[in-house]
């Protein structure tokens, strides 16, 4: 508890520091790009358009869309999350080892290495998000008392994040197959979170109940949930505090670890 309060103490008082770095890590990635930033959101755009066609049309997943709204916007609603979800966690696992042999010339709190790589993320999630709200409005999905909602899971999101990158940042540094291994499970985890399919179609099936264990299935699910205005996040108590349970175990082993390893990095490189 102790090295998870000192953990979160860092990104507060370091926040401004994260910001500006985030930026310009950011433009820097596209400097020398003739499109520039715009790739943000060319990449996942066409990404959308191929699974749409994959899922939607291809293997008639909107022919199993039983809530009523048009399946190029349900899948959107998961998709764009889980392309943030899936860019933070495999560029956040190399966060620490890509900036090590850096920071330790200099005073840096190596902690906040996976919050700037969240951030540095937000300007392409924002904008495809608006992309989201455009392709609502013209379905007539309009705003509701359900969406203030979408604050809540936004920061499950992001807490959760930071605390899986912040593990898997510190195990790659002491394991460096760890990182490869990262991008297979992610590749298995597209299908069982939700993003493209309905993985809570028959709620009351051992299937369902074992693939709500996965806590991306329960952010993806809480902003259709908000969005769709299905139904309010406490209305699910007992999945709400086993994510809470699993996001604060994570952030707990991952703090201690890094707290423990921190000064030895250098040593594994």
């Amino acid at each position: 508890m102790r090295e998870t309060v000192q953990i979160l103490k860092e990104q507060v008082q370091h926040f401004h520091k994260i910001t500006r770095i985030a930026r310009y890590d950011q433009r820097a990635a596209y400097q020398s790009h003739y499109l520039g930033m715009v790739w943000e959101v060319l990449s996942p755009t066409l990404q959308v358009l191929i699974l749409y066609f994959v899922f939607g049309i291809r293997m008639n997943g909107a022919g199993s869309m039983a809530e009523g709204v048009p399946y190029i916007v349900w899948m959107l609603a998961g998709v764009i999350p889980w392309f943030f979800i899936s860019a933070i966690i495999i560029s956040g696992a190399n966060s620490i080892y890509s900036n090590v042999s850096l920071v330790s010339r200099v005073k840096f709190p190596m902690s906040i290495l996976p919050s700037i790589t969240i951030f540095k993320s937000l300007y392409s999630y924002v904008t495809m998000l608006v992309i989201l709200l455009g392709f609502l409005f013209l379905n007539h999905i309009y705003p509701t008392i359900y969406w203030t909602q979408f604050f809540y899971y936004f920061a499950c999101m992001c807490l959760f994040l930071y605390a899986v990158s912040l593990l898997n940042a510190t195990i790659t540094i002491l394991f460096r197959d760890y990182q490869l291994m990262i991008g297979s499970v992610m590749r298995l985890l597209f299908f069982v979170s939700g993003a493209v399919m309905d993985v809570a179609a028959d709620p009351d099936s051992l299937m369902t109940k074992i693939l709500k264990l996965n806590p991306i299935v329960y952010i993806i699910e809480g902003f259709r949930d908000s969005f769709f205005s299905r139904q309010w996040f406490f209305q699910e108590p007992w999945w709400t505090a086993y994510f809470w349970g699993m996001t604060l175990f994570v952030l707990g082993v991952g703090s201690v670890l890094h707290l423990r390893f921190k000064d030895r990095f250098v040593d594994y490189l």
